[in-house]
């Protein structure tokens, strides 16, 4: 049984017609959980119309770096009422994106402090993008205290000393396909040396698809050849893999797919 930890079905990258077919394929491979993820208010409604709808699906609502330059006050009260649901496991996808830099720097920070926030009222995880910011987004991540709520470091891209800090505020690295990228050497150094109970793969579907479908849209079926490929660097079972990743999902957000 496994769990992708963030992939998007919604908007501009799956269809409504196709999430149903998508998922199917993906429960054919074995994998019986899927955290949904919003990256700004109107995809975050969506998000949690299919976590309430579809079985294993469940949420985390958010304004996404890039989508920043949207963040109003009223956008923050409607986000914290969709995340009162229960279907809603984590606030985010949150964080700081220094590489495109579609919304500004000062905005990007000031909008992750609050969803930080947001996430220590709600007594929610949070869901954690971090490109080309590894110091600011750990600093912002301990001023805040965000050690109080955990959460995930999604598409985990980063190096060891990050993920020491990262993990020191009690936060787990959920790898995707660019474990499967050979030339990925300080990723898959982290996936092979990270405990045990502190990691989680995932797919950022439709994004960065594992080998041997790189190259090719992602979809929530592939997670099955991340999980092979941290397996292998652990020296584990895929099925252990599954297994305690599956474990830790449930151990951070309260939440398992029950098949």
């Amino acid at each position: 049984m496994l769990v992708d930890a963030h992939c998007h079905l919604t908007g501009t990258y799956l269809a409504e017609d196709q999430v149903e077919d998508t998922l199917a394929r993906a429960r054919a491979e074995g994998v019986t959980g899927f955290i949904a993820v919003g990256t700004d208010l109107e995809d975050s409604r969506t998000v949690l119309e299919l976590a309430r709808r579809l079985p294993g699906v469940q949420a985390s609502l958010g304004v996404h770096p890039h989508e920043a330059k949207t963040w109003s006050q009223d956008t923050g009260a409607a986000l914290a009422a969709l995340a009162l649901d229960p279907a809603v496991r984590f606030v985010g996808e949150t964080g700081l994106d220094w590489h495109y830099d579609l919304s500004p720097r000062d905005e990007q920070e000031a909008v992750f402090r609050a969803q930080i926030r947001l996430a220590r009222t709600l007594r929610k995880p949070l869901m954690i993008h971090t490109r080309s910011a590894p110091e600011a987004t750990l600093s912002i991540l301990e001023e805040e205290g965000a050690d109080a709520v955990r959460g995930i470091i999604h598409c985990f891209s980063e190096d060891r000393p990050f993920a020491q800090r990262a993990l020191d505020l009690g936060f787990y690295l959920s790898f995707s396909g660019i474990a499967t990228f050979k030339k990925a050497e300080a990723v898959r150094d982290v996936a092979a040396w990270a405990p045990a109970d502190r990691i989680l793969v995932e797919t950022d579907a439709p994004f960065l698809a594992p080998v041997p479908y790189r190259g090719k849209p992602n979809e929530p079926g592939f997670v099955r050849f991340t999980a092979e490929a941290v397996a292998g660097l652990r020296g584990i079972s895929s099925l252990k893999l599954a297994e305690l990743t599956t474990r830790n999902l449930e151990a951070l957000c309260g939440w398992a797919p029950s098949s």
